[in-house]
């Protein structure tokens, strides 16, 4: 079991060296400019959400009934549907024969095989529990694809009807306001409030589309460019984990991630200051990534992961109780997964209730600006004995 206290340090980095190949993982003789060689792979993005998971448990069936590491990969390569995954797999597969690790050819792709999949394989390797991890990053994998699955799914329904609303609205305000417009042109007073109001908006928009589509366009650019800044990405997050009743969803997201990672990292034999290094990028939270990253600090200075975890933005007691239980009685990785099985079920039962408190909301917004602006411009005719001139 590995320990969650250290006093010596940051471990050095494990080596690529496999000492046995129970698996078919073999000795590495790759050199450095061999392990340097960096490839990107168009649709990454689909393949781990998509292949990945699957091809890490074939791989994993396959290595525990004793098939070599190439024979397999040979097997998988052949029944991969996407070209781009298939060739990936290939040049693996003769990095392999040309005398590298797994590990060390997987390196070759950080756009499909990132740093926590490289390192539980490595972790795999040396440890002689090749098949074991591999059907861990399977599973992880598989878990951390259904909840984003459930998440996206929850959220795809209120955008695409506020979207919805929003275009029907630019529309109607577009080309149905301006001919109610001329309509009540010939009525010689002045029209309420409201529909003025909409009137001047749908002249304004007309009038200076070619500079307001043109500043949509640049804000739209500007705000995607801050936000992939440091300041910019510490704000959006800060903002996503504070903001109401969406806050506490990220936060149980971002936590049933963390646990589920670094759980089975610690099984998989990484240790533990390396496994926070890795585990606070996947929390896909800055916050909270900042927070791991300043209990990995408390660690390396002896003090316990819990003790570290404490008080931390982002991170609830309850984890920290846990995992201080767990540490007392060596099962860290099993308490972190009852941690993230708790979240896992918590933010499944979060989305069930959102989607069913938003849908009522969706209708009055609907109702609101739909209907506003359909009451807009029949409200001269409502008034007809005050709009019209005698």
């Amino acid at each position: 079991m590995p320990v969650v206290r250290s006093t010596t340090g940051a471990p050095k980095a494990p080596t690529a060296t496999v000492s046995r190949e129970p698996q078919g993982a073999r000795r590495s003789t790759a050199t450095p400019h061999s392990r340097g060689r960096v490839r990107s792979v168009k649709g990454a993005k689909k393949i781990v959400s998509k292949d990945l998971p699957s091809f890490s448990r074939q791989m994993a069936a396959m290595l525990a009934a004793g098939m070599p590491i190439v024979t397999a990969l040979e097997t998988i390569e052949e029944q991969i549907p996407n070209p781009n995954f298939r060739q990936a797999l290939g040049e693996v597969k003769r990095s392999i024969e040309g005398g590298a690790s797994f590990s060390e050819s997987l390196q070759q792709f950080p756009d499909i095989f990132d740093v926590l999949y490289v390192n539980m394989v490595r972790a795999g390797e040396q440890s002689g529990q090749f098949a074991e991890t591999m059907r861990r990053i399977g599973d992880l994998l598989e878990a951390n694809a259904r909840l984003r699955r459930k998440v996206k799914s929850a959220m795809t329904y209120p955008v695409v009807v506020m979207s919805m609303a929003l275009i029907i609205a630019a529309g109607m305000i577009i080309f149905i306001v301006p001919v109610f417009a001329g309509m009540y042109k010939d009525f010689g007073s002045q029209l309420p409030g409201p529909t003025q109001f909409l009137v001047d908006v749908s002249d304004g928009i007309k009038k200076y589309a070619l500079v307001i589509i043109p500043l949509i366009l640049i804000g739209i650019w500007a705000f995607k460019r801050w936000k992939k800044t440091p300041a910019g990405a510490w704000t959006l997050d800060r903002f996503a984990l504070n903001a109401p009743v969406i806050g506490v969803l990220v936060q149980k997201v971002a936590v049933a991630r963390f646990a589920k990672t670094l759980a089975q990292l610690v099984q998989s034999g990484v240790p533990i200051l390396g496994a926070l290094d890795i585990v606070a990028k996947a929390s896909g939270n800055r916050v909270i990534e900042a927070g791991i990253m300043d209990a990995r600090r408390s660690v390396e200075h002896g003090e316990t992961l819990s003790a570290g975890l404490t008080g931390k933005a982002g991170i609830p007691s309850l984890v920290v109780r846990m995992m201080a239980a767990g540490e007392k009685t060596g099962k860290v990785d099993e308490m972190l997964e009852s941690v993230a099985a708790t979240y896992d079920d918590e933010v499944e039962a979060m989305l069930a209730s959102l989607t069913s408190m938003l849908e009522p909301l969706l209708m009055v917004f609907l109702g609101v600006i739909i209907g506003g602006i359909v009451i807009c411009m029949f409200l001269p005719i409502f008034k007809m004995s005050e709009v019209v001139s005698r």
